[in-house]
C-alpha cells in the first residue's frame, strides 16, 4: 500500500535502480506489440561536455527525448535511445591548464603524453559527475551503450571519416582567416565565440593619392592592423573614385605603394565610401585580396603582438595589440595622417573560455570543402528526407548551408583527436593513411622516407560530434548490427542555437560518410528563459540549477512542469517557481488519487471485497460510468495523437485535465456511494482499476518514476515495469459524445449550485431547495434525467422545476437554464444585503484611487509598465468583482 504522503526521495532512486537493473531500456527489451511491432525507433543523446554541469538545457533537452523514448517504448517499437559525452576539447583543455597554472606550471612543462593523461583522468571523473545528474533526471537511455567522443569506436570513426573525405578532395590544407584566441593559442569556432557591443572608437585615417595633392580618408576601428594594408578599396561604380581605380596611395606609416581597387564588397553609401584591405586580419578584406590577387602579410602574431618587421615602425615592434592602438595613433597624429577620432560601438568577439578578445588571422589550417556535403544535404531536404519541426527552422537551416564557408577543422591544441595526417621531412608530402585498419603510418607514401611526424593539431571537436548519429552506432562498420539496424535515426532534439554548428554538420557528414541522412525528423525546442522572459545567467543570478529543482520538487513534479511549458511552436519557456510548484502539487494530487482508489481496490480485511480480475459489466454502467470512460478513451485518443505530432505540452494539458478534473474531482467523488452498495461495487472497482492504470501509463513518459512506484501497487498487472507496458488503445466502442455532453451539462449545474453556495457562505451539509427555470426542452430534458446525479453531489431538501422564478434567489445560469436556490430563511438578508453594500463600498473606493492614478499623466509617465499594466488588471477584476455583487444586491430584493 502507498505511504500516507508522498516522499519523492523514497522513490527515486530505487525505482531507477530497479529499471538499471532489469536492463529495461535495452533495445533488446522493448515489446513488440502494435502499433510499433518491433520497428526500430532511434535517437542519439546530444552528447553534453564532460567537464560540464547539468544545466536547464540538458533537463528540457533529455525530458522531450525520454518522452519520446518512453511513448515510443510503449506503442510497440523496438527503441534505442544512445547516451554519451562529449571530450569538449577547448573547454576540457582549459581547465586543466588552470589547474596546471595554479600549481606554477604549464603543459609544455609537464609534455604531451603526461598532459593527455592527466586530461584523461580529470575527464573519467567529470563524465561521472554529468552521467549522475543525467540519471537524477529519471531518462531513460541504454546505459550498457554509452559512449564518448574519444573512446576506441568513435576514434576510428573519426580517423575513417577523415581519410575518406581527404581521398575525395573534401578535406585540405590551406591559408585562411580563423578566429584565433591568443590565450588558449587556438583557432576556435564560431559557436565558441561569443559577441558583444562594446564603446569604442573610429579613427579617420588620411592617404595621400600618389602624384597629386588628394588624400583618401578611411575610417577604421583597428588601426593596429594598419601596417597590413595592401590596397584601398571602392566600388567600381562609385563617381567620386572612378577616376583613382588603378592609381596608388602612399602608406601613412610604411610608406609604401598600395593600389587602389574597384569592388563589388565595398558599400559607397558606408562611411566614406573607401575601404583598407588588410587581407591577413579580416575575412572580406581575404576575399578582396583574393580576387585582386593581393599578398597577404600577418602584422599580428599568435600571441597578440605586433610582428618585427622592416617595413613596421621600430615604436611597434613586439608591441601588445591593444598597446598598438595607441601607439599607432600617435604616429598618424605626428604625421599629420589621423583626420580625426571619434567614439564608436564595436562588436568585439570574444573567446567563450578564456574571455580573450579574438583576432581574425590568416593561418594555415585544415579545411573541411563544405558546398558539395551542402549540396548532398539541400538535396535531401527537398526530396523530403528530413524535416523540421517546427517547419520555420528550414528557412534558417536552407540560408546557412546555401551560403557556407569552407569549415576550418584544425585546432592547436593537445586533448581531442589528433589530425591522422603525417608531414615528411624530405619531400615534404601529407600522408593519410587509408584502409580499414588505418594504422599510423611509417614511411611516407610518396617518397618512403621513414622522417615523417604526425601533425600537431586536432580536429575541432564538431568534426567528431558530427559523426555521432553513425560513430555511435559502429560505423565504419556498416554491417555491425545498431548500424544496420538503427541507422538512419529516427529523431533529434535540440535547441535552435546550435542548428548551423551542429546539426548542419551531421547532415553534411551523414550524406558524405553514410549517403544518408542521419535523421528523419529535427526537433528543434525554444530556450529556457527565467519567469521574466530574461536569459539565464550566472551573472544576473537567475539561473535554476535543475538537481536543487528536483530535490525541491521532485523530479517528476519538476519534468511535468517542464513538459507543460513546452509549444508546439518552438517558443522559448519562462519558467517560474510556481510552475514548478504545481508539477509537485500535481503529484501530491496524482498519489492521493492512487491511494484512494488503491485502498478500495484491495482493501484490509472487514473492510470490502477486493477488485475481481473480471471484464467491466458494459450492462451495469451507470451514466457516471459511461461519462468517465468515454472521457478516458478520448483522452488516450488526443494525447497519443498530440505526442505523435510533438505536441508535448498540449499533450501534459490534456491528460492534467481528464486526471484532475474528471477522475480526481468527479469520478472519484461519485465513486465512493457506489462503492458501498454491494451491487455497484465490484463494477465501479473495475473501472476505478482502468482509470489507475490507464492515466498511469498515460502519463509514465513525462512522470516515470512516480507511476512506475504506484503501478507497481496494482493488481493484475501485466509485465514487470510500467515501461514496457503498452500504451492505452482506443476502444471506439466506449466513445460517446452525447453521454459526454450531457453529463457535462449536469456538472456545469452541481457547479452553478456550489458557487451560489459559496457566495452565501452556506455550510456544504446543508440541505437547500433548488428551483430550475428551463425555458430550453432539450435542457430541461437532460436535467430532469441526471437530476438524480445533481442530488449525489449537492445536498438538497427540494429539485423543482418550474416556469417561474420566485422572488429573493441567488441565480446562475448553465446553458439557458436558470438555477436558483430560494435565499428567504436560508440567510437573513437584511444582513447580507448590508455585507454586500459595505463591500461594493470599498470596491469603489479603490477603483476610485485607481482611476486617478491611470488618469494622471505624471504618474503614467513616471511609472514602470508593470505597474501600469497590474493596475490595469486591478481595474479589470473590480468591474467584474462589483457587477457581481451587485447581482446578488438584486437577488436579494
Amino acid at each position: 500500500m502507498l505511504d500516507k504522503i508522498y516522499d519523492p526521495s523514497a522513490v527515486e532512486a530505487s525505482t531507477m535502480a530497479f529499471w538499471e537493473a532489469e536492463g529495461l531500456f535495452q533495445p533488446e527489451q522493448s515489446p513488440s506489440h502494435a502499433p510499433g511491432n518491433g520497428q526500430p525507433y532511434s535517437i542519439v543523446m546530444p552528447p553534453p561536455n564532460v567537464t560540464g554541469v547539468l544545466h536547464m538545457g540538458h533537463a528540457l533537452d533529455n525530458t522531450i527525448q525520454d518522452i519520446l523514448a518512453r511513448f515510443h517504448r510503449m506503442r510497440g517499437f523496438t527503441v534505442l535511445w544512445m547516451p554519451g559525452t562529449d571530450h569538449a576539447g577547448i573547454a576540457t583543455q582549459s581547465i586543466v591548464e588552470r589547474q596546471l597554472a595554479a600549481e606554477k606550471t604549464d603543459r609544455h612543462a609537464l609534455g604531451r603524453d603526461a598532459f593527455l593523461e592527466r586530461t584523461w583522468s580529470w575527464a573519467k571523473q567529470c563524465q561521472g559527475n554529468i552521467t549522475g545528474q543525467l540519471k537524477r533526471l529519471g531518462v531513460s537511455p541504454d546505459w550498457s551503450r554509452q559512449r564518448f567522443t574519444l573512446d576506441d569506436g568513435c576514434s576510428q570513426a573519426v580517423r575513417q571519416a577523415f581519410a575518406t573525405l581527404y581521398s575525395q578532395g573534401l578535406i585540405y590544407q590551406g591559408e585562411y582567416i580563423v578566429n584565433w584566441d591568443p590565450v588558449s593559442q587556438s583557432a576556435i569556432s564560431d559557436i565558441e565565440t561569443e559577441y558583444t557591443d562594446e564603446e569604442s572608437f573610429l579613427w579617420h585615417i588620411a592617404y595621400p593619392v600618389e602624384g597629386s595633392t588628394e588624400r583618401l580618408t578611411v575610417a577604421t576601428t583597428r588601426p593596429e592592423t594598419l601596417c597590413g594594408d595592401v590596397a584601398l578599396a571602392v566600388h567600381p561604380e562609385d563617381a567620386r573614385y572612378q577616376a583613382l581605380i588603378g592609381k596608388h596611395v602612399r602608406h601613412p606609416l610604411t610608406q609604401k605603394l598600395i593600389p587602389i581597387v574597384g569592388d563589388d564588397y565595398v558599400e559607397p553609401d558606408f562611411g566614406t565610401g573607401v575601404l583598407k584591405v588588410t587581407p591577413a586580419h579580416d575575412i572580406n578584406d581575404f576575399a578582396i585580396g583574393q580576387r585582386h590577387r593581393l599578398s597577404s602579410p600577418r602584422v599580428i602574431n599568435d600571441l597578440g603582438q605586433i610582428e618585427s618587421f622592416d617595413f613596421i615602425p621600430m615604436a611597434l615592434h613586439g608591441i601588445d595589440r591593444f598597446e598598438a592602438k595607441a601607439i599607432t595613433e600617435q604616429l598618424l597624429e605626428a604625421a599629420g595622417f589621423l583626420v580625426k577620432k571619434e567614439t564608436h560601438t564595436n562588436r568585439v568577439g570574444r573567446a567563450q573560455r578564456s574571455g580573450a578578445i579574438i583576432e581574425p588571422i590568416l593561418s594555415k589550417q585544415w579545411f573541411v570543402k563544405t558546398k558539395p556535403l551542402a549540396d548532398m544535404a539541400l538535396a535531401a531536404l527537398e526530396a523530403g528526407e528530413i524535416r523540421f519541426i517546427p517547419e520555420r527552422w528550414t528557412k534558417d537551416y536552407l540560408r546557412w548551408m546555401t551560403t557556407i564557408q569552407d569549415w576550418c577543422i584544425s585546432r592547436q591544441l593537445w586533448w581531442g583527436h589528433r589530425i591522422p595526417a603525417w608531414h615528411c621531412a624530405d619531400c615534404h608530402a601529407v600522408t593519410v593513411p587509408q584502409g580499414p585498419n588505418n594504422t599510423d603510418p611509417t614511411a611516407c607514401a610518396t617518397c618512403h622516407s621513414s622522417a615523417i611526424e604526425q601533425d600537431p593539431d586536432v580536429l575541432d571537436t564538431w568534426f567528431s560530434s558530427g559523426l555521432w548519429p553513425f560513430s555511435t552506432m559502429g560505423w565504419p562498420n556498416e554491417q555491425a548490427v545498431d548500424f544496420k539496424t538503427f541507422y538512419p535515426t529516427s529523431v533529434l532534439v535540440t535547441g535552435f542555437d546550435i542548428i548551423f554548428f551542429w546539426v548542419a554538420r551531421m547532415t553534411m557528414m551523414g550524406h558524405g560518410l553514410t549517403a544518408k541522412s542521419p535523421f528523419h525528423t529535427v526537433y528543434i525546442h525554444g530556450l529556457i528563459r527565467d519567469e521574466k522572459g530574461q536569459k539565464m545567467s550566472k551573472s544576473k543570478g537567475n539561473t535554476v540549477d535543475p538537481v536543487e529543482a528536483i530535490e525541491q520538487y521532485g523530479c517528476d513534479g519538476f519534468r511535468y512542469a517542464l513538459t507543460s511549458l513546452i509549444t508546439y511552436g518552438g517558443q522559448d519557456i519562462k519558467l517560474a517557481k510556481g510552475v514548478m510548484e504545481q508539477g509537485r502539487l500535481f503529484t501530491n494530487k496524482l498519489w492521493n488519487a492512487a491511494r484512494f482508489v488503491l485502498m478500495n481496490l484491495l482493501p484490509e480485511e472487514d473492510k470490502g471485497s477486493p477488485v475481481d480480475n473480471d471484464p467491466i459489466d458494459r450492462a451495469a454502467l451507470q451514466p457516471m460510468d459511461g461519462w468517465v470512460l468515454s472521457r478516458a478513451h478520448h483522452t488516450i485518443q488526443e494525447a497519443t495523437q498530440l505526442l505523435v505530432d510533438y505536441k508535448f505540452g498540449e499533450a501534459a494539458d490534456t491528460i492534467q485535465q481528464f486526471v484532475w478534473n474528471d477522475v480526481c474531482d468527479w469520478y472519484v467523488e461519485y465513486a465512493k456511494a457506489p462503492l458501498r452498495n454491494e451491487n455497484q461495487r465490484a463494477n465501479t472497482q473495475r473501472i476505478l482499476l482502468f482509470l489507475l492504470d490507464t492515466f498511469l501509463r498515460l502519463l509514465h513518459p513525462m512522470m516515470p518514476l512516480m507511476t512506475e512506484a504506484i503501478w507497481q501497487q496494482l493488481p493484475y498487472r501485466q509485465g514487470k515495469s510500467i515501461s514496457i507496458a503498452q500504451w492505452p488503445l482506443v476502444d471506439q466502442s466506449l466513445l460517446n459524445s452525447v453521454l459526454e455532453t450531457e453529463v457535462g451539462l449536469a456538472i456545469e449545474a452541481i457547479r452553478a449550485l456550489r458557487n451560489i453556495r459559496q457566495q452565501y457562505n452556506v455550510p456544504p451539509k446543508q440541505a437547500v431547495a433548488v428551483v430550475v427555470n428551463a425555458s430550453d426542452s432539450g435542457e430541461k430534458a437532460v436535467f430532469e434525467r441526471y437530476a438524480d446525479l445533481i442530488r449525489q453531489f449537492v445536498a438538497m431538501e427540494s429539485l423543482t422545476f418550474a416556469e417561474n422564478v420566485p422572488a429573493q434567489v441567488a441565480m446562475n445560469l448553465v446553458g439557458t437554464t436558470q438555477w436558483c436556490v430560494p435565499l428567504a430563511g436560508l440567510i437573513d438578508t437584511t444582513q447580507e444585503s448590508a455585507r454586500l453594500r459595505k463591500k461594493l463600498e470599498t470596491l469603489q473606493a479603490e477603483q476610485a484611487q485607481l482611476n486617478g492614478m491611470m488618469s494622471n499623466e505624471g504618474f503614467l509617465a513616471r511609472a514602470p509598465e508593470s505597474v501600469i499594466a497590474k493596475n490595469r488588471g486591478r481595474l479589470t477584476e473590480l468591474t467584474e468583482q462589483m457587477a457581481s455583487l451587485e447581482g446578488q444586491l438584486v437577488s436579494m430584493v
